[in-house]
This record gives structure tokens, C-alpha cells and sequence, in this order.
């Protein structure tokens, strides 16, 4: 997909020989764009331009996804880790504060910032956005079919895993997109390496990740809470979140699923600059 003009991309060096990949755009108040299991930061391009309208968008591809490199240590994935090295990218590109637009893992890779660097966050939006899984007997389960499906990717290919990904419940309401748009979003899966999609399995899945739902209390900024209302399970991670952040607002986008910001992308516009509108800045700066 080619850039649309003033466009940045960059490779941050983050340690142990992880480099991450960004992509810089727009002006204003910085706004970090964090993708989801198999997203890269193509996943954003139908956000980054009108994003780009109010705010500096810094979009990242998170580790063994889009042009980020794949380490061989699945514990190098961790999103912990990626919290610290998410720190250094803001630093290699001298940001010191932001807001962060976190889609499922990378809305909980939000809230490993959010809890490990709260003095740079000034506010947060979460879109399908899981807690964690909090029962220990659920979440061995989860870790134990997300080790089994990275073998499998690793065996198999990208291109069955793939057909395999595509034909799960949780993407059934994106049968309504247009043929261009499924048929990008498909390219952008099918870019991704075996070994970094299986390692971001067994470091950073929802069964490798521990929850952090008694840990939220200290948030401090401002946070969206966004679920599309065909997405019930993340509807109720949404309503689970909202007891738990002490400054929060949530919106259920009607006929969207999971992926809220690729079926419904001006509804997610318009709730995301319209929320950080209200965020104070000065000068273009947060914090």
C-alpha cells in the first residue's frame, strides 16, 4: 500500500536485536496507534490520514508483525517487555508524552504502558480490549490451544493459517466489508512471518499475558473504552474495564464487530479525535 505524502518510516533499535518498526504521520498532539494479533501498522491506514488531521500519529508494528523483526526467545515478546521498548521508540523519535489507540492485544499492550509509564500517557483509547484472562483454569486452556495453534503456524505456513484464522466467529461481521477491503486486510495477514505470529502466540497471547484487571485502579488518564455491539464477549470486557479505570467512557459502535475501526472507520475517527479533543494540551504538547 503506498504512504500517502510526509509519510516517515523509521527502524528503532530496542535491544537484544529487536528492531520495530514505525511509521510517522500528521501533526499535533502525539497519538501512538498500537495493531492487533496479525495487524501491522497497515492496519491503520484507513485512520492514519484523518488521525493525521489533528494529531502526530506514531504507529508501530509490535514484535514478529508487519517489518518488525522475530526473535527466536518467544519471552522476547512479552508485553511487559514491549512496554519498555515502546518507552524507547517514543524516546528515539524525542516524544515524551502521548496518547495511545490500543486494538485488541495492542489495547492490552496499552494498558502494560499505561500501568509501567503512566507519566507518559495522557490518555488512552481501548478498542476491544481484554483485561486478561483472570481465571487460572481458563487461562491455561487459552495458553495451552494458543501454543498448539503457533506449532501449527509454524508447520503449516502463513497461507493456511490464514484461511484458518479468517474462517473463526470472531470475524463473521466482517463478511459485510467491501471485497477491496477484506481483500487488504488479507494481504496485510498474509505479510506476516510464521515464527513472529507463533512467538507472539507463546509470549504475548491472552493465555501467556497475566490479567491486570486489580491493577487498573491506578490509571490515571483519561480512557475510551470502544466495542462494537456484534462483538458481545469484548462488549462485556468493555463493561468490565469501565468498573476498573477510574476516568472512563465507553462506546458500543452499532453493526460492528471486533475490528471496530475497519467496519465502522469514520464512527472511529470521529469517537477517537472527538475524546482527545478534551484532553488538555499546550502547544501541541500532553503532559
Amino acid at each position: 500500500m503506498r504512504d500517502h505524502p510526509g509519510t516517515e518510516r523509521r527502524e528503532v533499535d530496542v535491544g537484544d536485536g529487536l528492531l520495530l518498526h514505525v511509521a510517522l504521520s500528521g501533526a499535533g498532539p502525539p497519538l501512538v496507534l498500537l495493531h492487533g494479533f496479525t495487524g501491522s501498522t497497515e492496519t491503520w491506514a484507513p485512520l492514519r490520514v484523518p488521525l493525521g488531521a489533528a494529531h502526530s500519529v506514531i504507529a508501530v508494528d509490535l514484535p514478529g508483525h508487519g517489518r518488525s523483526t522475530a526473535p527466536a526467545d518467544s519471552r522476547r515478546y512479552a508485553l511487559n517487555r514491549f512496554a519498555d521498548d515502546l518507552a524507547r521508540v517514543l524516546d528515539a523519535v524525542t516524544i515524551e508524552c502521548v496518547a495511545l489507540l490500543g486494538y485488541s492485544m495492542g489495547g492490552r499492550a496499552a494498558l502494560r504502558f499505561a500501568l509501567s509509564h503512566g507519566d507518559r500517557v495522557a490518555a488512552l483509547v481501548l478498542e476491544s480490549t481484554s483485561p486478561g484472562i483472570s481465571d487460572p483454569v481458563r487461562r491455561n486452556e487459552r495458553l495451552a490451544s494458543d501454543n498448539a495453534l503457533a506449532d501449527a503456524i509454524e508447520r503449516d505456513g502463513i497461507q493456511a493459517f490464514v484461511e484458518r484464522w479468517e474462517k473463526l466467529p470472531l470475524w463473521e461481521s466482517q463478511r459485510a466489508m467491501s471485497d477491496a477491503t477484506r481483500a487488504r486486510l488479507r494481504a496485510q495477514r498474509l505479510a506476516n512471518q510464521p515464527r513472529g505470529l507463533a512467538n507472539s502466540l507463546r509470549g504475548a497471547g491472552a493465555g501467556a499475558d497475566l490479567p491486570v484487571l486489580d491493577l487498573l485502579r491506578a490509571i490515571r488518564a483519561p480512557t475510551l473504552l470502544v466495542a462494537g455491539a456484534l462483538d458481545a464477549p469484548y462488549v462485556e470486557s468493555a463493561r468490565l474495564l469501565e468498573t476498573s479505570i477510574p476516568d472512563v467512557q465507553m462506546i458500543v459502535v452499532p453493526e460492528a464487530g471486533h475490528a471496530v475501526h475497519l467496519e465502522r472507520p469514520s464512527e472511529a475517527v470521529a469517537a477517537t479525535i472527538g475524546f482527545l479533543r478534551d484532553v488538555p494540551s499546550v502547544a501541541g504538547r500532553w503532559c
